[in-house]
């Protein structure tokens, strides 16, 4: 193997500790068995024929499920290697035809994946609402990390990670919130287990479930983009400070019971956006104070 990149290698891998935990808030529970499995993948200590980790991430919509395959993805591979399919588009048998080509010749999702990537990370989101067809190709890729196209090659995605998410047992987590996350845990585990394939549920390596976003959690979502903002309108010329109202109120506006904080991002651009873009309409300086104009329910400028 090569030196320099085994170094490389070694340096994301120990960022792996910190990064984490600074991009995916509320989930300290199972972040260290995320970098468990990605260490081990990434140092080739998994078993040969199979992927180099599989992941199942239950949980509420909107808690970091996706967002730390992003992270994750991004960190080891660089963008571009994340292959996202949303099972809700694979409802029926003829959408199979779409992963491993519609008939002889076609080579279909996974056939296109596979010639332009060696490595990477396929999600599967949603996974309870696919074909029970898709649950077969599920088998394959986490007992063998091998697919069958319709060309009839055998494709090997044994230098990809695997990950499923679910919102199975989602509605218990939230209306058993004074339950201990133990017991919560446990609850959840159990109904994914008796939704999910029994062989297929076995093969999965980690099986995590998301706890939902606390308020404090939810302040620190909201403090990590705000950051990003400020950052990105001070390259522009745009400088801010933030008065101490500014986080809760970005927090009622997004994050959202069902969806939790993935509206968050979406929220912090807009209206920090639109008070320095009102300065900049008004024909005043941009940069000063953000703070909360109650009385328009906005953010502006100071």
């Amino acid at each position: 193997m090569n030196t320099a990149l085994d170094a490389s290698k070694l340096t994301k891998l120990h960022e792996l500790d910190l990064l984490l935990p600074r991009e995916i808030r509320g989930q300290s529970h199972a972040l260290p068995r995320i970098v468990s499995t990605l260490k081990r993948g990434e140092l080739g200590l998994c078993k040969p024929g199979r992927p180099r980790g599989s992941f199942l991430l239950l949980g509420p919509t909107g808690v970091g499920k996706t967002e730390v395959t992003v992270v994750f993805t991004n960190h080891l591979f660089g963008t571009g290697r994340l292959f996202r399919f949303d099972m809700s588009e694979f409802q029926n048998q003829e959408a199979l035809g779409l992963l491993l080509g519609a008939k002889l010749g076609e080579r279909g999702f996974f056939g296109a994946i596979r010639e332009n990537s060696s490595e990477g990370t396929l999600l599967f989101d949603e996974i309870e609402k696919g074909h029970p067809r898709i649950m077969d190709l599920f088998l394959q890729l986490l007992d063998a990390a091998r697919i069958t196209i319709a060309t009839g090659e055998t494709l090997d995605f044994s230098g990809f990670y695997i990950v499923m998410t679910t919102n199975i047992g989602s509605a218990e987590l939230m209306s058993l919130q004074h339950s201990s996350e133990a017991t919560l845990e446990r609850h959840v585990l159990t109904r994914a287990q008796q939704a999910l394939r029994p062989e297929v549920f076995a093969r999965i390596s980690e099986k995590l479930v998301f706890h939902r976003l606390s308020y404090e959690h939810q302040l620190e979502i909201a403090q990590k983009f705000i950051a990003r903002e400020v950052d990105f309108l001070a390259s522009r010329g745009h400088t801010l400070q933030l008065d101490g109202g500014v986080l809760p109120f970005l927090v009622r506006k997004g994050f959202h019971p069902k969806l939790g904080a993935r509206p968050m991002r979406d929220a912090v651009e807009k209206l920090v956006g639109d008070a320095v873009a009102e300065c900049l309409l008004a024909g005043r300086q941009s940069g000063g104070v953000l703070v909360v104009d109650d009385t328009r329910d906005c953010l502006a400028v100071r």
